[in-house]
């Protein structure tokens, strides 16, 4: 396909021509800032939405989640999940894409898995010009889920209107959670895997973490999920901007945190005593 099919087929929003694209931008194409401007007037329409945490606190599951909250009232969604890559072999198990086959027949889902490719900051270094290709083909809501983050890999921030910071029990104490700067860059926490032992104190840890740092003008929403469970996931959209216009009004991102079990939406605040 020549660059100027591409571009009419994203714009018509055709798989192929979606997936042809999101390849250029991975490739360094030589048409790829044809392919930039020709789609550039498409883009900025659809809620972009950044999943990141550290590895195992369920970002695939509480994704699949989302997707399936979203097609039941029949809003189109684009995934692009971020793996990483190995610095030994140089290639990638795409297996945040393996755990969201029940999604890929849909034909109002379209996911797509990158590799790091070697990048760090939990993106790869394609990714926040893949969004804009997904955006253009029409997708009312384009979800990123970064690869398995530490502390400071705050790149998703920059490339999605909403960061979702997702946090779970067992993952440290206080003291690690006031290190991680990828706390500052949340506009909605998600305690994940609320049902088991310690999710209480992560919320509580975490609201007086939010409190240590700088004032902010609103606390960002904590809501507690259990992704398994599909239990807080209407929580969670609630939480986040539906498209960026309301994102505008609201003058804020969200910050998500899933908690799995509990179900249920806690603005942070005081820090308890």
């Amino acid at each position: 396909m020549d660059v100027a099919s591409v571009i009419q087929g994203v714009l018509a929003g055709d798989r192929r021509a979606v997936a042809r694209a999101i390849s250029m931008v991975e490739d360094g194409a030589p048409d790829l800032e044809a392919l930039s401007a020709g789609i550039y007037a498409s883009t900025g329409r659809a809620s972009t939405i950044g999943l990141t945490g550290a590895p195992g606190v369920g970002k695939s599951t509480l994704a699949t989640e989302l997707v399936r909250a979203e097609r039941e009232v029949d809003r189109t969604v684009a995934v692009l999940a971020i793996d990483p890559t190995s610095p030994y072999t140089g290639g990638a198990l795409l297996g945040d894409r393996v755990r969201m086959q029940e999604h890929a027949t849909d034909p109002g889902v379209f996911i797509r898995s990158m590799a790091t490719r070697g990048h760090l900051g939990g993106m790869a270094l394609a990714a926040p010009e893949a969004v804009r290709v997904l955006d253009a083909a029409g997708y009312d809501e384009v979800v990123v889920e970064t690869v398995g983050v530490g502390q400071a890999e705050v790149e998703v921030a920059a490339a999605t209107d909403t960061a979702v910071v997702v946090l779970s029990p067992g993952a440290g104490d206080a003291v690690q959670m006031a290190k991680a700067g990828i706390l500052e860059i949340a506009d909605v926490f998600v305690v994940n895997k609320a049902d088991k032992d310690g999710a209480g104190d992560v919320i509580r840890e975490l609201r007086q973490m939010l409190h240590l740092g700088a004032a902010r003008p609103w606390d960002p929403p904590i809501v507690r999920t259990s992704a398994l469970r599909n239990e807080g996931i209407a929580e969670l959209r609630d939480a986040t901007p539906d498209d960026v216009s309301e994102l505008e009004r609201s003058g804020m991102d969200a910050v998500l945190v899933s908690h799995t079990g509990l179900g249920e939406l806690v603005h942070a605040g005081p820090p308890e005593v």
